[in-house]
């Protein structure tokens, strides 16, 4: 007789990512948004030009809703999600301090707020900044 596993609580980082982060897509949401198959929307978070998470009480896959621009993912931001893991970060930690409000950036809001308003280069230096 096998014995039922035990369910794992969710953590409350994890809560607290997704209200962090507030506007989320599903895969299933990505790929309906971008007109492509499944497939590819989880292509794109294998080659990393979107990062996703784990969410909600069923665990689904989700990616932050602010790295989709209207025809894809926003080039902008890969370059960034490369520092900052180079630099020791898993991805819920690069979403986080993607989502984290800043009252030192040049616009208000979180990094990425300033770089969808064209500041990349300022958040991609403090992205160094941080990693090394």
């Amino acid at each position: 007789m096998s014995e039922t596993p035990e369910l794992q609580p969710v953590e409350s980082s994890t809560r607290d990512l997704e209200s962090l982060v507030g506007a989320w897509l599903t895969v299933p949401d990505a790929a309906g948004r971008l007109g492509v198959p499944l497939s590819r929307v989880r292509q794109l978070i294998a080659d990393r030009e979107v990062l996703a998470a784990r969410i909600g009480d069923r665990r689904v896959v989700a990616i932050p809703a602010k790295f989709f621009g209207e025809t894809g993912p926003r080039p902008e931001l890969r370059g960034t999600f490369t520092v900052l893991a180079d630099g020791g970060m898993n991805d819920d930690e690069i979403i986080e301090w993607l989502h984290t409000p800043d009252e030192t950036l040049p616009v208000e809001g979180a990094p990425i707020d300033a770089m969808l308003a064209g500041h990349k280069t300022e958040v991609r230096r403090r992205a160094q900044e941080l990693a090394f």
